[in-house]
C-alpha cells in the first residue's frame, strides 16, 4: 500500500471492523428472531397433529413462555376433542390481552366436562378481568358440580371486583356443612382479596401476613379509607362475617378467613369481635385477628386526616 501511513492503515482496518460488528449486530436479532419462530413452529405442529399428550406438553411450553404470542397458538386447543387438552389450553391462553382472553375461555364454563369447567374457572381468576364475574356468578349459582362451584369462588376473589361480594356472602349465610368448607373458607377469603384488591391493588393474601413485631408491618393507605361508604355491599358481608367468627362450629380455617376479610374492609364494627379474638386458642386467628385490628385503626387514621 504504497503512498499509505501506517495510521491510515490502522484506521482503514479500523473501519472494516466497525462494518463487520455493525453487520452481526443487524443479524444476531435476526437469528434470534428466527430461532424463536421455528419454536412456535414446533409447538403449532404438536398442536394441530400431535396425540394428547404431545398437545398437553406443546401447551405447558406456551404456558411457561408466558406471552401473547405464544398463547394465540394455544387458542384452537380450547376446542380440541380431548378434554385433557381442553383443560390444559385454558390456562395456555391467558397472556393474550384480558378482554381477549375472557372472550375465548367463557365459552367453556359450559363445556361438558366439569374438569373443562373448573379449569377455565381457575384460569379466569388469573387473567383477573371483570369481564368475567358475571359468568362466574353464572357458574356458582348454576353449576351442579361443587369442585366447578368451588373454581368460581376462588377466581372471584382473584378478580376483585365488588359485584361479588353479594353471591359470595350468601354462601357464608348458609347452614355450615363439612362438604362446603372449603367454599365457605373461600368464600370468606375472596370477600377479603375483593376488599384488599380495591384498597391496595395487590392480588396476593397471606394470613396470616406473618409472626413479626407490627414494627416491621407496613399497612399502606387505602385507596377508600370508608370502603363501605362507597361499596355498600361491604356492609351486610361485615354483618356475616362477624357470626362467622361467632359460630363455634365453624371450622378454624373459615374463622380466620372471615377475621382476614374484616380487616381488609377496615370497618370499624369488626373491633369487638376481633379483640375478643386476640387470646384464641388458635394461634393463627389470633395473629389476624391482631393484624386486622390494626389495619382498622391505620384506615380510620386515614378517614380522620380526609375530614
Amino acid at each position: 500500500m504504497k503512498g499509505i501511513t501506517n495510521y491510515e492503515l490502522r484506521i482503514t482496518n479500523l473501519k472494516r471492523l466497525f462494518r463487520c460488528s455493525l453487520f452481526l449486530c443487524v443479524l444476531c436479532p435476526l437469528a434470534g428472531n428466527s430461532f424463536a419462530q421455528t419454536e412456535l413452529d414446533i409447538l403449532i405442529e404438536k398442536i394441530n397433529r400431535g396425540n394428547t399428550e404431545q398437545k398437553r406438553d406443546a401447551l405447558l411450553e406456551i404456558r411457561n413462555l408466558r406471552s401473547e404470542s405464544a398463547s394465540r397458538i394455544a387458542v384452537s386447543a380450547l376446542k380440541d376433542s380431548s378434554e385433557i387438552v381442553r383443560a390444559s389450553a385454558a390456562f395456555s391462553v391467558m397472556y393474550l390481552p384480558k378482554n381477549e382472553a375472557v372472550q375465548n375461555l367463557t365459552p367453556l364454563l359450559q363445556d361438558k366436562s366439569a374438569l373443562v369447567r373448573r379449569e377455565t374457572a381457575y384460569a379466569l381468576g388469573k387473567v383477573g378481568n371483570s369481564q368475567a364475574v358475571n359468568p362466574l356468578l353464572q357458574i356458582l349459582q348454576k353449576d351442579k358440580v361443587l369442585e366447578v362451584r368451588n373454581a368460581a369462588i376462588v377466581a372471584l376473589g382473584e378478580i376483585g371486583d365488588a359485584a361479588a361480594v353479594a353471591e359470595l356472602t350468601k354462601i357464608l349465610q348458609r347452614k355450615s356443612q363439612t362438604k362446603e368448607e372449603f367454599a365457605r373458607r373461600s368464600a370468606a377469603r375472596s370477600i377479603g382479596q375483593i376488599a384488599q384488591i380495591i384498597q391496595t391493588n395487590e392480588v396476593k393474601v397471606l394470613t396470616p401476613e406473618g409472626f413479626l413485631p407490627d414494627r416491621f408491618k407496613f399497612v399502606g393507605k387505602p385507596n377508600y379509607p370508608n370502603l363501605t361508604e362507597t361499596f355498600p355491599t361491604f356492609r351486610a358481608a361485615i354483618n356475616v362475617l362477624i357470626q362467622t367468627l361467632q359460630n363455634s362450629k365453624e371450622s378454624d380455617d373459615v374463622k380466620r378467613e372471615a377475621a382476614f376479610a374484616l380487616g381488609t374492609i377496615g370497618d370499624q364494627a369488626a373491633v369487638q369481635i376481633l379483640q375478643a379474638n386476640l387470646n384464641n386458642q388458635d394461634y393463627y386467628l389470633a395473629e389476624i385477628a391482631k393484624e386486622s385490628l390494626r389495619k382498622i385503626r391505620v384506615y380510620a387514621e386515614y378517614e380522620k386526616a380526609n375530614e
